[in-house]
């Protein structure tokens, strides 16, 4: 098939509608009417020689061929944005550009006080929307719908660009009036309550037991290497959660250090220790969406988020 016989904007078209699997919605971003929507869904069907979407219980679902389709639309169309963008720096000081950044709440209270600090300096009118790993998928990232992914991941995909950022180590917060603090060892380490606290990776997160050893993380791991195990009590997805519930009496979360140290320095009746036992220290990522790696502005607040963690301490 000539590319001379294909209307590129057919493309975009296509691009909308996989994003959005809704004819209505797509035609309204587009600035089209719905009638124009669904007649560019039928010249697609024709050039592609397959239905793209189909209708289903759940809504429009994309085909295996517009599954499949979709990240290599993504790039070319990413590749003729680069081709006919001005060629120019990005302003920081006069942009009012959004940043998407998804983020646990760990990179929320330890990252992003001191990135505001460096952008109402800089860029005073760039706006941050901070997202939970709940609010998006892998996919969702590498269509480019969010700028950035900064958090601890166990998997990534290997087409995602991704830096560290800083490493950190874990620390045990718990009351003064726990009685574990004058008699902090492995052993009554074990015999305290916990709790527990973790959000690695992205999407919506799954019930846990106390028995999902291999789902526990990197504490839980450490442990069961010394054939230990620790007596959860509550299970949260928040580290700042965790902090306050540590406030109680009989309780431990054992949390990142740089957390831990936060939590402790805004609230003296918090006692801070090591744990008794060696846990291997993990790394904060930041990852984007090769269909970002050339955008000026994108490659700015990379380079300023990695300045600001890396002032922090690595």
């Amino acid at each position: 098939m000539n590319l001379d016989k294909i209307d590129l904007n057919l493309l975009v078209y296509l691009d909308i509608l996989l994003r959005e699997r809704n004819v209505t919605r797509s035609a309204s971003l587009l600035g089209i009417t719905q009638p124009a929507m669904s007649n560019g869904l039928r010249r697609l069907r024709e050039t592609f020689g397959d239905p793209l979407l189909v209708r289903t219980s759940d809504g429009m679902a994309p085909t295996e061929r517009a599954q499949s389709i979709q990240p290599l639309l993504r790039q070319v169309l990413a590749s003729v944005e680069q081709v006919i963008e001005p060629a120019a720096n990005f302003d920081a000081a006069s942009s009012d550009r959004v940043f998407r950044i998804m983020t646990s709440d760990y990179g929320e209270s330890t990252l992003m006080p001191r990135l505001l600090n460096r952008l109402r300096e800089e860029a005073p009118n760039v706006v941050l929307d901070i997202l939970t790993p709940s609010d998006m998928s892998f996919q969702e990232v590498e269509q480019g719908l969010v700028d950035l992914v900064i958090n601890r991941f166990d998997t990534m995909p290997q087409s995602f660009h991704q830096k560290t950022l800083w490493r950190d180590s874990f620390s045990c917060l718990f009351s003064v009036d726990n009685p574990i603090a004058d008699d902090f060892r492995l052993e009554t380490y074990l015999l305290a309550r916990h709790v527990w606290v973790s959000k690695t990776g992205m999407g919506a997160g799954m019930g846990i037991t106390p028995k999902d050893t291999k789902r526990l993380g990197w504490v839980d791991e450490a442990l069961e290497k010394l054939h230990a195990k620790r007596h959860i009590s509550v299970f949260t997805r928040h580290y700042q959660s965790a902090a306050l519930l540590a406030e109680e009496k009989g309780l431990i979360a054992t949390i990142p250090t740089k957390a831990a140290s936060q939590s402790q320095l805004n609230n003296p009746r918090l006692v801070m220790k090591t744990p008794p036992f060696d846990v291997p220290e993990f790394e904060l990522k930041m990852a984007w969406s090769p269909l970002l790696q050339h955008n000026v502005a994108h490659q700015w607040i990379r380079r300023v988020i990695s300045e600001v963690a890396q002032s922090h301490g690595q």
